[in-house]
């Protein structure tokens, strides 16, 4: 049975990171149902969702996603960019001990799990304010013995790659393409997101289904127009914090 690893909504988000948004007062209780919320859509295609407690000291921290990339083969452990979030990893490295190979980003190098999109063998690894081309190579270095290939994609106007783009099916990516080139992502067919709903791009991939913020009516349309088939979750407390659905996972078999 695939695994989801997921961390509760930490009491202290609002005192979260934030690098493209004004800060808004996040509802500490919504977000929490918003959250239950999407473990039930976890559970509902399948997984086993493995929950770790909140943590008061560590604002951002039910969005796991940042912490780690894991393969089949092995997992990275990132270095996340924000200095306040690299505690975030010592729990997650005892999680994923259990099942993986583990490799560790070195500093002085620096990414994000939001930042890395995998499509096949493809890794892409978005250059941004929280992610930067030293770690690309160190990522290449541990994958290249598994085959994968790592590439540097730069990233405009958003927090992270997979804020500009994600995968909804194995051939097929939702983009912003005002914030990433999709010339980048060779062999892929492309939905675009409404313009109207420059957010819109990130979703999680799960089997043939995808789980979606209800946040973007818009792109949903051009979604269910391709087939697509979703789980709609409500998602928008978290987003004050600059989450996302992607962000509050790690998934792996």
């Amino acid at each position: 049975m695939p695994i989801a690893i997921t961390r509760e909504v930490s009491p202290a988000v609002n005192e979260c990171e934030l690098t493209n948004l004004e800060r808004q007062p996040i509802d500490y209780e919504r977000a929490c149902g918003q959250h239950k919320q999407y473990v039930a859509a976890l559970r509902s295609l399948g997984l086993e969702v493995q929950i770790l407690p909140a943590d008061p000291h560590l604002p951002d921290s039910v969005f796991v996603e940042d912490t780690a990339l894991v393969l089949d083969e092995c997992a990275i452990i990132t270095r996340p960019g924000a200095d306040s979030r690299r505690p975030e990893v010592d729990s997650i490295v005892k999680v994923l001990t259990p099942y993986r190979k583990l490799f560790h980003i070195q500093a002085p190098a620096r990414v994000d799990g939001g930042d890395i999109l995998r499509a096949g063998k493809s890794i892409y690894v978005g250059l941004s304010t929280r992610s930067d081309t030293s770690a690309v190579g160190q990522m290449q270095e541990y994958l290249r013995p598994y085959g994968y290939e790592v590439k540097g994609a730069t990233v405009t106007g958003c927090l992270h790659l997979k804020s500009a783009v994600t995968q909804v099916s194995k051939d097929t990516l939702l983009i912003n393409p005002e914030w990433v080139d999709r010339q980048l992502f060779k062999g892929m067919k492309f939905i675009e997101i409404d313009p109207s709903e420059p957010y819109a791009a990130n979703a999680v991939l799960i089997g043939e289904t995808i789980i979606y913020p209800s946040s973007f009516p818009g792109t949903q349309k051009r979604l269910e127009a391709a087939g697509i088939r979703m789980v709609i979750v409500d998602a928008d407390e978290l987003a004050k914090a600059e989450g996302a659905v992607t962000c509050c996972s790690l998934i792996f078999n």
